[in-house]
């Protein structure tokens, strides 16, 4: 025979008979169609497939995502639990205000000791000192001759936020409403942001941002008051549990300094 020949099944099984070419997509048309396949209808079974592992992998990752999410009243325990096994605590700290159309930034050494000592130690840009032995408080700045003194249970300084550093009262319970500030971005990657209120100075202070590292340490804490000006601590180069002599904590206004009873601040 002349021409070409192609092969196809006839429909009652019998073998190929003569016919004009056939091109590829026609073979491959005739076959699926002899075993009931047919393209169009895969192609739709495809898309239904990707879209189903699409919407699949999407519940899986915001499973997974809540799944590791932090719970709140876990981290604040754990911080909690950290802070309460310590007896002291040195520390490196940053201090930046911003308020009143300026913005300060110091830095300088802290000490904490249980029950209740605590000492700021400023070094930079100048010489400044907060310091507490639990029953009075002082801040005393050398270049004013200057030194303010309190009593320890009527001091009402933005640093007071900061007694839960010493394991004194819980995380939880110190700051109202307590949560996570996605919003926020910490300091370093794995570090937690949690926002509340501090119950004793609703008044006074509008917020508080506690940053948490993955080992439940504080790295930064920010105060943000009602009237618009944020102080923030960072802290870094911390010891725990070293040894404190209490007399660190003791004050005594060298001779010459003027002593004004009442009211702390920088």
């Amino acid at each position: 025979m002349t021409g070409t020949l192609s092969a196809a099944y006839n429909t009652n099984g019998s073998f190929p008979v003569a016919a004009g070419p056939l091109f590829p997509s026609e073979i491959r048309g005739r076959a699926f169609r002899s075993v009931g396949w047919h393209p169009v209808k895969s192609y739709r079974m495809r898309i239904r497939f990707l879209r189903f592992s699409i919407v699949l992998f999407l519940t899986s990752t915001f499973a997974t995502a809540a799944a590791i999410a932090p719970d709140v009243k876990s981290l604040a325990a754990a911080v909690d639990e950290h802070y309460n096994h310590l007896r002291s605590l040195q520390a490196e700290f940053t201090e930046v205000y911003r308020g009143s159309g300026m913005e300060r930034t110091e830095s300088g050494t802290l000490w904490l000791k249980k029950p209740g000592k605590m000492r700021w130690e400023y070094r930079s840009p100048k010489d400044k000192l907060f310091v507490s032995n639990g029953k009075d408080a002082w801040f005393y700045v050398p270049e004013d001759r200057q030194a303010r003194k309190t009593e320890a249970r009527k001091l009402e300084d933005i640093r007071s936020p900061l007694a839960f550093l010493l394991g004194k009262t819980k995380l939880e319970k110190e700051l109202h409403g307590l949560s996570l500030a996605p919003d926020v971005s910490p300091l370093q990657s794995g570090n937690v942001v949690l926002r509340g209120v501090p119950q004793a100075l609703a008044d006074r202070i509008s917020e508080v941002l506690v940053e948490i590292t993955p080992d439940h340490r504080i790295a930064r804490i920010v105060i943000q008051e009602v009237d618009g000006a944020v102080t923030e601590y960072r802290f870094g180069e911390m010891k725990e549990d070293v040894a404190i002599a209490d007399a660190r904590f003791q004050f005594k206004p060298p001779e010459g300094t003027e002593t004004i009873e009442g009211g702390l601040g920088p």
